[in-house]
């Protein structure tokens, strides 16, 4: 089959059902709500309406487009070089993870501002703490260990008065802490969520890029940015995304009563392994891994609770009434 004669689906049938991403993009009534992603907008090699992938500010006017439309932030921002994430793969995490409450929940999904989800790692973006308030009006508590993301978050939600109320964003004041000095006493957490850093070190940062930049077509000495950009932190950490999740696992084994599911997304799935030996070796009393898929990408979200049955129980009654 020609590139030109290349048909593609209508509907992303490996997206979450609940995800309002499913459908390809309508770029005519995106442009409508958000004007100036219409100067982005071309016709692509397959006579479809497309934007240039690798190229930063389409992309970013594209986030901000399906912000506004979808989740009613009709002001949203990030500095220069920071992570400009995929819209419809945050909502597949937040959305499977609504799931995972509802099971524990007599089918019946934990919502309203009395739910309480802590996000690590929240970034500059804020794009989980939107589309979790959005969906379900959840209250989102978000961290982060850079100032300049911390910042660029609390703007955003200064910028949207909807966020106001629901969001709170705190800076990590320890660089090797996870739950240490975010967590106040008496405070608890319904879940959590995080996407921890993918590499091992800024060199595999950057052969990343490059990779990705030459799968969209781009020479890797004529670019210097990766389209979704992204800090150090937001990228690469010593010893991984599985170095970063053992150790958190190891550290919420030292609140175990203070969340009733701490999970993460696995993007190798390769880490797996290393991550169920941690969790057994902490007690955890249930594990949960729920796949993902967003086109060609696969991953996979670990989660995990050290409540026994009856702790289960009394949280549901305390909390969910249901």
């Amino acid at each position: 089959m020609s590139e030109k004669s290349k048909i593609f689906p209508l509907e992303k049938s490996g997206l979450h059902q609940r995800n309002k991403h499913r459908f390809r993009y309508n770029f005519e009534l995106l442009s409508k709500t958000c004007p100036e992603l219409a100067a982005f907008v071309s016709i692509n090699k397959y006579n479809n309406e497309s934007i240039d992938f690798s190229d930063p500010k389409a992309v970013k006017t594209l986030n901000k487009a399906l912000l506004k439309h979808f989740y009613g932030i009709p002001n949203w921002d990030i500095p220069a070089n920071y992570l400009c994430p995929p819209i419809p793969g945050r909502a597949d995490y937040i959305h499977y993870m609504a799931d995972l409450l509802s099971s524990c929940n007599n089918d019946v999904l934990p919502d309203g501002k009395s739910i309480n989800i802590l996000d690590i790692g929240v970034g500059a973006n804020c794009v989980y703490p939107i589309i979790g308030n959005s969906e379900y009006g959840w209250h989102f508590v978000g961290t982060d260990i850079d100032p300049t993301a911390v910042e660029s978050a609390e703007q955003n939600i200064a910028s949207n008065p909807i966020l106001k109320e629901a969001v709170e964003i705190r800076l990590q004041p320890y660089s090797s802490a996870i739950f240490r000095g975010i967590i106040k006493p008496g405070e608890v957490f319904d879940m959590t969520i995080c996407n921890p850093p993918f590499h091992s070190s800024l060199a595999e940062a950057n052969a990343g890029t490059e990779r990705k930049w030459m799968n969209l077509g781009k020479k890797k000495d004529s670019i210097s940015t990766l389209n979704f950009g992204g800090k150090n932190s937001e990228l690469w950490c010593r010893g991984g995304e599985e170095a970063f999740v053992l150790k958190m696992i190891e550290q919420s084994a030292l609140s175990p009563e203070k969340c009733f599911w701490y999970s993460t997304l696995i993007s190798k799935k390769d880490n797996l392994a290393g991550v169920y030996k941690s969790l057994k070796k902490v007690n955890a009393f249930e594990v949960k891994t729920i796949e993902m898929a967003q086109g060609q990408k696969v991953s996979r979200i670990a989660a995990w609770s050290f409540l026994d049955l009856q702790q289960q129980n009394d949280w549901r009654i305390k909390r969910w009434k249901a």
